[in-house]
């Protein structure tokens, strides 16, 4: 109210200043001043008192990055239509106007959130006031709001290969993670077996047609583990999260996974309709970066095991790097120097977790070699 208080304050001046010196010109401009602002206040006042604010936010469960329609509808409860305004909103770039003379408006904002969690909105605000700008009151909405934002699930894809967008896991058809990782092991093709256990690659490469080998034990099928411990910056381990999410997403729909996160003791099953998804789908945008996972029965697992970790680690952790079984991935954000990398998603790159120390033996079993050679040269 200061402008009106202002203007007021003018007013009484000049009937002041007119009663003082007895300067009836000055009668008129300190009576409309004081007019003016006393017609102004009591307009904004009054509908002030009558406006209701309501926000109507389209989801409250969304992936990263994908629009959120919401819309704030401002309406005036009294005979008296709305002077002037705008609606503020942590949401907008900048104020939204109000028309004078409206009695309603709505203001509709297709927001976006690129990083998991909850996420707190703020109640809208409306400011009203008259056209002149002497007068204004802050009218808030009742509540806040909140959304739930859920890591973005990614295509997983062959190392260089460009990515054409998100949203999806694997492309049927498209053997990148199976080729990768070996789910059960390759047999001789059997009559009769369904043509979707059919392992083309080696069709490709050696012309016998192999089929991939299926096993009913729970310990056999894909783990995908997740460490949040330590991550180099918010970034990565947003990304670690991202590749959890759409590696065990993929592997679900190729048959079945299993997915161990920080905190569980246990894993927890996924089976290719992906009925239990949408709760592990939460929990993975609600995870701090300080939970870590459980790896005690890790060594022990037959299956293949994808070790996400939210930091570039030199080496595997050691119950990953001396397990036996299955293949042995380890996924971290970014690549890693002079490593071949087997699969790529959200940021992270794949690769395979002994690979290190068959180059390690291979080269010390050349350096063996030429020593060996360099002393029969040199003898007699």
């Amino acid at each position: 109210m200061r402008g009106a208080v202002v203007t007021a304050t003018m007013g009484a001046a000049l009937l002041l200043t007119a009663a003082v010196f007895d300067a009836e010109p000055l009668y008129v401009p300190g009576v409309t001043f004081m007019a003016l602002a006393a017609a102004t206040s009591g307009w904004v006042v009054a509908v002030a008192r009558g406006v209701r604010i309501t926000r109507t936010v389209a989801v409250r469960r969304v992936q990263e990055e994908e629009p959120v329609p919401v819309d704030i509808h401002v309406a005036a409860a009294g005979a008296l239509p709305l002077p002037s305004g705008v609606v503020e909103d942590e949401l907008l770039r900048a104020p939204a106007q109000l028309l004078s003379g409206q009695r309603t408006a709505t203001v509709r904002i297709q927001a976006r959130f690129t990083r998991r969690g909850r996420k707190r909105l703020a109640a809208p605000r409306v400011v009203v006031r008259d056209p002149f700008g002497m007068a204004s009151v802050v009218v808030e909405a009742p509540e806040d709001a909140e959304v739930l934002v859920l890591p973005r699930v990614e295509r997983v894809r062959a190392p260089g290969e460009e990515d054409h967008g998100t949203g999806t896991a694997l492309r049927r058809g498209r053997p990148t993670l199976a080729a990768a990782v070996d789910l059960d092991g390759l047999r001789p093709h059997r009559e009769g077996a369904p043509a979707s256990r059919i392992f083309w690659p080696a069709l490709a490469r050696t012309g016998e047609l192999m089929e991939r080998r299926l096993h009913a034990d729970g310990d056999t099928r894909p783990l995908v583990v997740l460490d949040l411990r330590a991550p180099e910056s918010r970034e990565a381990a947003d990304a670690a999260v991202r590749a959890t999410a759409s590696l065990a997403v993929e592997l679900a729909r190729a048959g079945g996974c299993a997915l161990l996160l920080p905190g569980d003791r246990r894993p927890s099953a996924l089976d290719p309709t992906l009925a239990g998804w949408p709760a592990l789908h939460v929990r993975l945008a609600l995870l701090e970066t300080h939970a870590v996972p459980n790896l005690s029965d890790l060594a022990a697992r037959r299956g293949p095991v994808l070790y996400v970790a939210a930091r570039l680690l030199t080496r595997p952790p050691r119950a990953l790097a001396h397990a036996p079984g299955g293949a042995r991935l380890l996924i971290v954000p970014g690549s890693l120097p002079g490593r071949e990398a087997v699969l790529a998603v959200a940021g992270c790159h794949g690769y395979d977790a002994g690979s290190s120390r068959r180059t390690a033996r291979r080269r010390v079993a050349a350096e063996a070699t030429a020593g060996l050679r360099a002393e029969r040269e040199g003898s007699p």
